[in-house]
């Protein structure tokens, strides 16, 4: 046997006990003379001509005369149909096949149906056949005998429709073997004999090739069979277990031992092997065996698994096997004793535990893959294999072992053992693996990346995170790693490539401390990208690239932001440092574009020393005008205010740029407006002299511009808090509220800019004289700041305008020095001497006046009485229309006035008003008409009295229109 061979007992055996005693007795009596297997039954022939056909429960179902003379040698049962061929053979005669239809009895008989009859001919020779096969149609049949002769049967025996018979072979050697090997052109005929094995080609009319050697070596009879998965011949020779196909022999399966037997089973070949005494002398033999031709020698029945070199179960049995079959999914022997075995093949695991007790895992894993155990199970396999080298503290080679079961083992199992530093090579091939298979957690990762940190190999770093296909490792836990052990531009490449811009803005600001970078890498993003940067980082971007950062806002808010376009194709370091895990950030940031392209990379924005990088730009910067402008919804500009803390300048800047954007909503202009003055303000604090000057000019600027949306309560409010008056009086000024800028001077006893605000609100609103009055004498400081000029301005603009009378201004002096002021008399003397003097004129102009009314109306009444009384004399001369002298007819008026009558305008007697006074006379009457009128209307004079500011003087001249007559009222009475 040979060395390579490994022994196992695969098969449980059993012996059967048919229940009937008419199956039992078939086999004890040693008269079964052929056994068949097929569609689930089995077929034996007996010395008498009869078959007999056995089920699974080893009952004889049907037992029929297949021939009435000869034994049954040889059969064949067509899978899957009814059809079953036997031969029988008498030496008297030359054998007979026939054809069988099981399914079909006779009614007579309960016999089978005989489909097709035939006497094989063998050239009128009587020889046994040595040899039988059938194609599973049974359209050609071969058939060899003891003499060298091999017949071809063609035709068709299920229809009977006539066969042709015809020697094909003949030599000197009987013949061993017979198969045919079917194809789609040409069915082959193997043909072995003692000596040699050879090859026929038949066509399908059954002429044949001429015969070809195969080999020079022959096999025994029984030696020769055909696998029926393969479709291969398979030949035993005492060397070994040969296989040949249509075009040459297979690799030989070396197995040294005499055979007698073989047939094929599943993936084993069954071997019956002669007695190992058949050497010994026949007297010793006959001794112990009582001359009973050999049936109790000793005989070994062997069980191969040839791919894999397996014995799988040997047996040595007390008499030889006479048959070998296989049906009901197990392989069957009969011995000359008429003993039948029963060789059960064991489960799969059971004999993979018997391979792991001998620790042969890869013969364990060829089973497995032969039994097409699936891939999880396998995995098992590969890990018992792992354990068992790791035992032998091969490492190396249990590691190979725990990868191919990375997909059903825990990774734990096998990281622990592991951990040491020696195995860490090891470690990371392992965890390498878990991430190419999708298994790894966030805890593996960071075990790798502290694996490749400890041994400081940034070079198995950089492949691990840039390999492609899709993401093979959590990707937070990478970057956090990354950023901790220092391996900045790594953390920025996994973050970019996997789309986490504010991720990459946060290792540039956070860890690399290069805004620059991080503010160009954020202008390079599309709005709505940008915005959330803008907002996280605005205040770190302002504080350490004000200018940039404030441009970059101002674009954005006002709805004029375009992503650049530039891009660097490649930088040159000078110093490239191999140990990122000890160098700087600056050191790591200068390296970044050397790992993945970034478009803000500029030598300004770069780290290191200057002149440290070179950058190389390909071609001219693309326009980014040449590109059409995103489209966003600029945000509301309060979001960005509290990002200017503590950067007045740039604020400011922002604020004027978004006020230049004319599609402002009105509450945004509200926010910009009122913002940009406190700012103003909170500058013009800042500074002194001319520059807090200039600020508040652009303050007070900002107020008087016209269409300015700022609540007034907003800039009262502001102007308050940082002194800013002008503000203050701006706003009151555009709200009318004069008064109110004049008493805010004189509650902060700002003289001068009281009597500044007199002058320039004075003559819209006279009433402020009066409180200027009483301002400048409540102090003697004030009168001393404003000078008595401004005092007897006051007073004399007073007087003018009748502001105030004399008794009121007095009454004003008076209510000052009870509390507390200083106002004396002396002060208003050239007042008083004025307005007496002014009274005592007025007084006697009246007086005049009055006695030449009463002179006047005392004659008038006197030209009445006498005209009603005495008679008139008329003396004109001329007529007073056309100025020619008077002839008749002439028309006299009573006020002196003569015309000819046909100068008067209607000159009809009805006309009795003289046309010269008509106009005055008419005047009177309406004047009069409208007294008349307002005698009822008693509103109108309770609303000019509520009006007036001097009521007597009003109920003084109601007096006058005459409408408190009461003979006036009278002729109005109900």
């Amino acid at each position: 046997m040979a060395i390579s061979w490994k022994s196992f007992d695969f098969f449980d055996v059993s012996q059967v006990s048919p229940p009937e005693a008419e199956a039992a007795q078939l086999f004890e009596s040693n008269d079964v003379s052929s056994v068949c297997a097929g569609s689930d039954s089995l077929f034996l022939g007996s010395a008498d001509g009869s078959v007999s056909i056995l089920a699974k429960n080893w009952k004889v179902m049907n037992k029929f005369q297949a021939h009435d003379a000869g034994q049954v040698t040889h059969m064949r049962q067509v899978e899957g149909t009814s059809i079953l061929v036997t031969v029988a053979e008498d030496l008297s005669g030359e054998p007979v096949l026939k054809a069988w239809a099981l399914d079909k009895l006779v009614k007579k008989t309960n016999m089978p149906t005989c489909l097709s009859t035939i006497t094989i001919n063998n050239g009128r020779r009587q020889f046994p056949i040595s040899a039988f096969a059938a194609l599973d149609d049974l359209s050609q049949i071969a058939v060899g005998f003891a003499n060298g002769a091999v017949t071809v049967i063609r035709g068709d025996l299920i229809h009977d429709l006539g066969t042709k018979q015809r020697i094909v072979y003949e030599s000197e050697e009987p013949v061993t073997g017979v198969q045919l090997m079917e194809d789609e052109k040409i069915t082959t005929l193997f043909v072995s004999t003692t000596s040699r094995i050879l090859k026929l080609g038949l066509s399908k009319r059954g002429q044949g090739l001429p015969p070809k050697t195969v080999e020079d070596s022959g096999c025994a009879v029984g030696c020769m069979t055909l696998d029926p998965v393969t479709g291969d011949i398979v030949v035993a020779r005492e060397d070994a277990i040969y296989t040949y196909k249509a075009d040459g022999r297979g690799p030989p399966k070396a197995y040294e031992s005499p055979k007698k037997m073989i047939a094929v089973h599943q993936d084993y070949m069954a071997l019956a092997c002669p007695p190992t005494s058949s050497n010994e002398p026949d007297s010793l033999r006959r001794r112990f065996t009582n001359g009973a031709d050999g049936l109790f020698d000793s005989s070994t029945f062997v069980l191969l698994e040839p791919d894999l070199r397996i014995i799988a179960h040997t047996e040595t049995l007390i008499s030889p096997v006479k048959f070998i079959f296989e049906v009901w999914g197990d392989i069957f022997t009969v011995t000359e004793q008429g003993k039948v075995n029963r060789y059960h093949e064991k489960p799969l695991q059971q004999r993979l535990d018997m391979i792991y007790q001998r620790n042969m895992f890869p013969l364990a894993l060829e089973l497995a893959r032969n039994s097409d155990m699936n891939t999880k199970e396998q995995s098992v396999i590969y890990r018992k294999f792992g354990d068992h080298l790791y035992q032998k503290a091969d490492y190396d080679g249990s590691m190979v072992q725990y990868i191919r079961a990375i997909d059903s083992t825990e990774p734990s199992q096998v990281i622990r053992k592991f951990l040491d530093t020696q195995r860490i090579h090891n470690l990371i091939r392992y965890l390498e693996e878990l991430h190419e298979h999708r298994k790894a957690t966030s805890d593996h990762t960071t075990l790798l990346l502290n694996c490749y940190a400890k041994l400081k190999d940034k070079e198995k770093l950089e492949k691990f995170i840039e390999s492609p296909g899709d993401l093979k490792f959590d990707l937070d836990t990478a970057i956090s790693m990354c950023r901790q052990g220092g391996y900045y531009e790594q953390a920025a490449y996994l973050a970019k490539k996997h789309g986490e811009t504010e991720l990459v803005v946060d290792i540039l600001i956070e860890d690399s401390r290069n805004y620059a970078a991080a503010l160009e890498y954020i202008w390079h993003q599309d709005p709505t990208i940008a915005y959330p940067c803008l907002r996280k980082y605005a205040r770190v971007l302002i504080e350490h690239c004000p200018g940039q950062a404030t441009k970059l806002f101002s674009d954005y808010y006002t709805g004029r932001y375009r992503p650049k376009r530039t891009t660097i194709a490649a930088i040159e370091s000078a110093g490239h440092p191999s140990n990122a895990f000890t160098s700087g950030a600056a050191s790591a940031v200068q390296n970044l574009s050397s790992l993945f392209t970034l478009p803000y990379i500029s030598p300004a924005s770069a780290a290191g020393t200057p002149g440290s990088t070179k950058p190389t730009v390909e071609g001219p910067p693309p326009n980014e005008d040449d590109y059409p402008p995103p489209k966003y919804t600029p945000p509301e500009p309060r979001t960005a205010f509290s990002s200017f803390i503590d950067h007045p300048d740039e604020f400011i800047i922002f604020l004027e740029a978004c006020l230049e954007e004319s599609n402002l909503r009105t509450s945004d202009q509200t926010d910009l407006y009122t913002t940009l003055f406190e700012m103003y303000l909170f500058k013009a604090g800042e500074k002194k002299g001319l520059h807090r000057e200039e600020w508040e000019a652009k303050a007070k600027k900002l107020i008087e511009g016209e269409h300015v949306p700022m609540e007034s309560s907003n800039v009262l409010l502001l102007s308050h808090l940082s002194s800013f008056k002008d503000g203050t009086v701006l706003v009151k000024e555009q709200a009318g509220l004069l008064s109110d800028i004049f008493r805010s001077y004189t509650s902060a006893r700002d003289t001068q800019g009281a009597m500044k605000a007199l002058r320039k609100y004075g003559p819209d609103e006279p009433q402020l004289y009066p409180a200027a009055l009483a301002y400048l004498t409540s102090d003697p400081k004030i009168l001393e700041e404003a000078g008595q000029d401004e005092l007897a301005g006051i007073l004399a603009k007073i007087d003018k305008d009748g502001l105030m009378a004399p008794l009121q201004v007095i009454q004003t002096l008076v209510g000052q020095s009870a509390g507390g002021g200083f106002a004396t008399m002396g002060m208003i003397k050239p007042y008083l001497q004025e307005t007496i003097s002014r009274e005592r004129k007025q007084i006697s102009s009246n007086r005049h006046r009055i006695k030449t009314l009463r002179t006047d109306t005392e004659k008038r009444r006197v030209e009445i009485e006498e005209l009603n009384s005495k008679p008139a004399i008329f003396q004109a001369t001329r007529c007073a229309e056309c100025g020619q002298g008077l002839d008749l007819p002439t028309v006299h008026f009573l006020c002196k006035h003569s015309f000819h009558e046909r100068c008067l305008r209607s000159g009809t007697e009805e006309d009795a008003e003289c046309p010269k006074c008509a106009t005055g006379n008419d005047m009177i009457r309406k004047i009069r008409r409208g007294q008349q009128e307002e005698v009822d209307k008693h509103e109108l004079f309770k609303s000019a009295l509520e009006r007036s500011d001097d009521k007597f003087g009003t109920i003084a001249e109601w007096f006058s229109h005459g409408v408190m007559d009461a003979s006036q009222n009278a002729e109005h009475g109900p």
